[in-house]
Formats: C-alpha cells, sequence, structure tokens
C-alpha cells in the first residue's frame, strides 16, 4: 500500500472521533437556564414531615447500607454525621457482606455490621432505611434486603442515585420521586411508572423519600431530624452544619449536561500528565461530613485525587464514631491544607471548591459542584 494511503488512513483515525465529539459538544445546551425557585408551601412541607414520622419506636433506629464495592462517599458519611451529631435516633452502618466499604471516589470505611447481622440483632427492623447511590443498583441481596425492610414497616430514603437502587428494587414503581440530574433520563426510561417531580431536592410518596444530587442529603436529614425531633433540634443541627435554610426548593433547570461542563471534562481528562494526588492526613475526632464533602470534592475535578494516610494502617475514629481506614502510610505526599478541619460541613465544601478554582479555573470548580449538586452561595438555586 503506497505510504500516502496510510499517512491518510492514519489522519483519519484521528480526525473522525474528534469531529464527532466536536458534533456532540455542539448538539449540547451552551448553558443551564436557571431561575430562583419559589419557597415551599408550608403545607406540601407539613406534608412531608407528618410522612417521616418514626414508624416504629420513640427513638428510632437507622440504617444506612453500602455495598462493599464502591458506595458513594457523601451519601453514606454525610447521613451519619448528621444524624449522630443530632442524636435523636442510633444509627448504624451497614455493609453488603464482612470487610471494609469501598467508597468513591475516595476513603474507605469499616461498617458497624452486615445486613445479616443486623437482621439478627434487629429481627424487627429498623425504622428508617438510608440508601446511597452505588456502583450497581441491581445487586440482588441489596434489592432483597430493602423490599425487606420496606415490607416491614421502614421507610426508605434514596439519597441521590441511590434512588435507582430503590426503584430496581421495585420501591418507586407509581411513585412521585426524583434523583441525582445526571441519572434522571435512564431511571426513567427504566421505570416510566416513576412519576419525576423538578424543582425539588427532596420528594416523599408513601414511605419512600428520593433527593436530588449528592449535597442533598444534607437537607434531606436536616427534614428527617425535624420530623424525629422538631424544629428546635433541626435549627440547632442546622447551624452547627453552617446551613442556613434546607427547604426542598430546587432549580433543576440549573442542573444538566452542557458544553461547558463537557468541554471542561474533555480537557481535564487530557491533562492526565499534570494529575495532582493529594493526601489528607487522617487524625482521630475529624469531622465526616467536612472530610467527606472535602475528599468528594477534589476527587471529583478530573485533575486530583484524594487518599487518606496515616502513620499505621489501624482505623481511626471520626468525630461521630466512624472507622475510616487509610490509604496508605505515609508522610512526603502533597497535602491539602488542613485549614478546611476547623470550619463547618458547608464552609468546608465552600472553601474546598474556592481552592478548585484557584489550583484549576472556575470551570473546573463549576463541575465539581454540578456534579454534587451544590446550589452555590448567592445562585439561588
Amino acid at each position: 500500500m503506497p505510504m500516502r494511503y496510510l499517512i491518510w488512513a492514519g489522519l483519519a483515525v484521528i480526525i473522525l472521533p474528534v469531529a464527532g465529539i466536536g458534533l456532540w459538544l455542539a448538539s449540547l445546551p451552551a448553558t443551564s437556564a436557571a431561575f430562583s425557585p419559589p419557597p415551599v408551601p408550608q403545607a406540601e412541607t407539613d406534608t412531608v414531615l407528618a410522612a417521616l414520622k418514626p414508624p416504629k419506636r420513640a427513638r428510632p433506629l437507622i440504617a444506612i447500607v453500602g455495598l462493599n464495592d464502591a458506595t458513594e462517599t457523601t451519601d453514606y458519611l454525610m447521613p451519619t454525621g448528621i444524624l449522630r451529631r443530632a442524636d435523636i435516633a442510633d444509627v448504624v452502618t451497614l455493609s453488603i457482606k464482612p470487610g471494609p466499604v469501598e467508597l468513591y471516589p475516595a476513603l474507605t470505611v469499616e461498617a458497624d455490621a452486615t445486613v445479616e447481622a443486623f437482621d439478627a440483632q434487629h429481627p424487627e427492623g429498623p425504622d428508617y432505611v438510608i440508601v446511597p447511590a452505588m456502583s450497581r443498583d441491581d445487586d440482588p441481596v441489596v434489592m432483597a434486603w430493602l423490599r425487606k425492610q420496606a415490607h416491614g414497616g421502614a421507610i426508605i430514603i434514596a439519597i441521590c442515585a441511590g434512588a435507582k437502587v430503590a426503584a430496581a428494587a421495585g420501591l418507586l414503581d407509581e411513585r412521585r420521586a426524583t434523583s441525582h440530574w445526571y441519572y434522571l433520563k435512564d431511571l426513567l426510561k427504566s421505570r416510566p411508572s416513576i412519576r419525576y417531580v423538578p424543582d425539588r431536592r427532596v420528594v416523599m410518596d408513601r414511605g419512600v423519600a428520593t433527593t436530588t444530587g449528592i449535597t442533598a442529603s444534607m437537607p434531606m436529614m436536616l427534614t428527617l431530624v425535624e420530623a424525629i425531633a422538631g424544629r428546635g433540634k433541626a435549627e440547632a443541627v442546622a447551624r452547627d452544619l453552617g446551613l442556613e435554610r434546607w427547604d426542598a426548593r430546587h432549580d433543576s433547570g440549573a442542573f444538566k449536561l452542557t458544553r461547558a461542563f463537557a468541554a471542561t471534562v474533555l480537557s481535564n481528562r487530557l491533562a492526565a500528565w499534570n494529575h495532582d494526588r493529594f493526601g489528607i492526613a487522617l487524625e482521630p475526632g475529624l469531622d465526616e461530613v467536612s472530610l467527606a464533602l472535602v475528599a468528594d470534592a477534589w476527587s471529583r475535578s478530573y485533575r486530583s485525587s484524594v487518599a487518606l494516610l496515616a502513620t499505621s494502617m489501624d482505623a481511626v475514629t471520626t468525630r461521630n464514631g466512624v472507622r475510616l481506614l487509610p490509604d496508605r502510610v505515609s508522610a512526603a505526599e502533597k497535602r491539602l491544607p488542613h485549614e478546611w478541619a476547623s470550619k463547618r460541613p458547608t464552609e468546608a465544601l465552600d472553601a474546598a471548591l474556592q481552592g478548585i478554582g484557584a489550583r484549576y479555573g472556575q470551570a473546573t470548580a463549576d463541575i465539581v459542584a454540578m456534579q454534587l449538586e451544590y446550589p452555590q452561595p448567592g445562585t439561588g438555586s
């Protein structure tokens, strides 16, 4: 074959995929359309609070279930940290099988018990089950366990893409629901009987609550605290988190796949040669909510990853009793500034987004906030 044909063939291999990506980017909306959502009517809020009242115990039992292979970091740790600091329920973290729970995009934890051990200790079942996003929606053990708890009277709370897990178990059929913006299309396609509710961070329907993306677990947990222990307790916990309001209002139109989002992700992926690996010193008593938000944010930049560093590989206990496992023993790695550890969780997240913007540009900070479905201060969403 003449050399010129080989050259043209090689160029075609390069040009055609690039052209395809260019056409795909051009097909996306340039930006998302944002607006300031109105307050949620008080009657709607009261209905949600009434539906979330403890179904079994005066002091409820709450199970947070995780898939050992991969469970979303903040979805698993934020409900645990918020509910335990509220001290209005007994909160147990669960795994499907013995061994650590690998969280994504960062961190590893030791659960309090397996689902089998939990069932043996609590045959009457929990009052609430919190379902984070997981790497697989259709794990047979998870689906069977969720069905069992729902049929036993537990209220199911699916955080973020945990709605896909609840849907796979058949718990969202013919119900109103929401989920993380990125997975909505697939969710509604797989379960067409689901009635999607836009512009709400929290949706409750007949014993099953769902939320929008990752950071919505904060208002969801505060709503649950209010349902269990009253407005005053919820306000006190909100102050501790640095959160001014936690109603269900949301601007769903502000969160979608845009040209700017896709272009920034592609650009950052192509910069793999300039990828930062940051360490966080794992110390006893860290606020697990702040840690989860910071590690999650920096690990979603497509320019950096985060690992927990310690002086040994033993588990370290956080402020509210979560046992975190270090990724490695090291003292020489590049470390994230430790100022976040003294901040309230929402302040720690805002500082992380500012740091990401300063290091990689505001476009990267924006894609992180978009993945977290975080209504940034001043956006009105």
